[in-house]
């Protein structure tokens, strides 16, 4: 086996295996599994070990080096209107191939789906084009957020109460595993050619922007269609109960996401094939690596989502259904947390965030620490969402005060945090959110007889906006240590100067 896809593979089970534990736990104790659930589960997890492996090596020989080079070249382009109409067509024809999508279409019966993925898409794609515009003309990023999400909190207003959750959670459904290391490449590269001294702290955005282009999308859609109803048509989760069913669930499903995951890599595949003719970017070893790494990622985010869609979401509705059904429903609240903080690691993005994160900052922000912020932040979040689910109280109690102190925040945090903080929402709120977090909600919420659409949907919103504020609390540790060593080293070179002063008078 390749040496550095081990590596990825164990790294990817170091992420998984605390997961799969827990569910074996709960299983075993308040919520109990069937036999057919929890080997669809363990296989799932078999598969998403493998799929991240693959994935993440993939995504670094070739989502990155392409979207890297796109972003460079742009750049060096100058030429304005190439770089908007270039920005628009990639962020909305990588949208409409995002996986994910499909699955918030089906959320909202009132809207026609095809309606609402292009409408989400274009969200995207003109959202895309104003994050390259700030790179380009070095706009700050705290002034676009407040300014973008005090429109979003204004035009929320007149949205139907069913779309708010619904319009929260798109923004980070839709920056998947597929779209964020191919936007978050794109802005590295933009910064990369500038070469000033805030281009680094510039590389990082583009995610965070993008994100609130959906939800703007999906409120504007709630005020045009002005529907009656947006109810929720759950899907029926299967209960095998031989391994023949395990098998035949796994088998079917397999040439579905087969199919959804060589639509949605096609874009880049087309993008990077005439990008490569025009530019000639890539010298012949370099190609050879790109499409090696292509088809790595195409085998990695077929078997992830494989595993994570057949295997995960009836394992996470069972349980969060069973707890609640029990006499310790608030259980729901510690367990949710537990789950969250570790979950977040099985996320493919994640890992392709916090390693350029690492790169970017040359080591100065740590893997580990962006690991151990972003747990928190989607275990403080999976802990107030169950908190929802219990009480039925409204997502804006939560989501206001939020936002609030993530913006209040940007103002004391260096720049490169504030950018890296708004992309790791984005980035959290990814496929396992929306296979095993969501549907434990949902679980949950269906035994209590709660309101599904509007207590459970807005799982996905709380996980993408937690860590803004973890990876920024994290953003002023690091300013105030940073501030301690350069006093220490003033105070140490002020300690030198006097004991020459004083060498000098004694050899007088």
């Amino acid at each position: 086996m390749n040496k550095k896809l081990k590596e990825k593979i164990l790294e990817a089970l170091s992420s998984v295996l605390p997961i799969t534990l827990i569910v074996a736990f709960l299983s075993i104790t308040i919520a109990p599994l069937s036999v057919g659930t929890l080997v669809l589960f363990l296989v799932g997890a078999m598969l998403l070990i493998v799929g991240m492996g693959f994935f993440s090596l993939g995504s670094d020989m070739s989502m990155m080096p392409i979207g890297d080079g796109i972003g460079a070249q742009l750049t060096r382009s100058k030429n304005l209107l190439l770089i908007i109409g270039i920005g628009l067509l990639i962020g909305t024809v990588i949208t409409i191939a995002e996986p994910d999508l499909k699955v918030l279409a089906t959320q909202v019966p009132a809207v026609p789906d095809m309606v609402l993925i292009l409408t989400v898409a274009v969200g995207v794609g003109l959202f895309l084009v104003v994050a390259m515009l700030r790179t380009i003309f070095r706009i700050k990023l705290s002034h676009m957020l407040i300014a973008f999400y005090l429109l979003v909190f204004i035009l929320s207003i007149f949205v139907p109460n069913d779309f708010i959750p619904v319009a929260f959670d798109s923004g980070g459904v839709t920056t998947g595993p597929i779209t964020v290391p191919f936007i978050m490449a794109l802005g590295i590269g933009m910064a990369s050619i500038r070469g000033d001294k805030n281009s680094q702290d510039d590389s990082f955005g583009l995610v965070a922007l993008c994100s609130i282009g959906p939800i703007l999308a999906v409120m504007l859609l709630g005020i045009f269609y002005n529907p009656s109803t947006a109810n929720y048509q759950p899907s029926t989760i299967s209960d095998p109960s031989t391994t023949v069913d395990v098998a035949q669930a796994f088998g079917s499903n397999f040439p579905v996401y087969f199919e959804e995951v060589l639509v949605a890599l096609v874009p880049i595949l087309v993008f990077s094939i005439l990008f490569q003719l025009i530019s000639h970017f890539f010298r012949r070893k370099q190609l050879v690596k790109v499409g090696v790494g292509m088809v790595y990622t195409f085998i990695g985010l077929v078997l992830f989502l494989t595993g994570a869609n057949v295997g995960f979401m009836p394992a996470g509705q069972f349980i969060g259904s069973s707890i609640a059904a029990s006499p310790y429903k608030w259980l729901l609240i510690p367990i949710g947390m537990v789950i969250g903080y570790f979950i977040v690691t099985a996320e493919p993005a994640v890992h392709v965030l916090n390693r350029q994160v690492e790169e970017i900052s040359q080591g100065a922000i740590p893997q580990k620490s962006m690991r151990l912020c972003l747990s928190i932040g989607v275990a403080v979040s999976i802990g107030l969402s169950m908190v929802r689910v219990l009480t039925g109280i409204s997502i804006y109690w939560i989501l206001i005060p939020g936002y609030a102190i993530a913006i209040g925040l940007t103002f004391f945090v260096p720049p490169i945090f504030t950018g890296i903080a708004f992309d790791s929402g984005g980035v959290a709120s990814g496929p396992m959110t929306a296979t095993f977090l969501l549907p434990f909600a949902m679980g949950a919420c269906e035994s209590l007889g709660g309101n599904i659409l509007n207590d459970a949907f807005g799982v996905v919103a709380m996980v993408a906006m937690t860590p803004l504020i973890t990876i920024q609390l994290m953003g002023l540790i690091y300013k105030k240590k940073m501030a301690r060593i350069a006093d220490d080293a003033a105070k140490e070179n002020a300690d030198d100067a006097d004991d020459i002063i004083d060498y000098e008078e004694i050899s007088e």
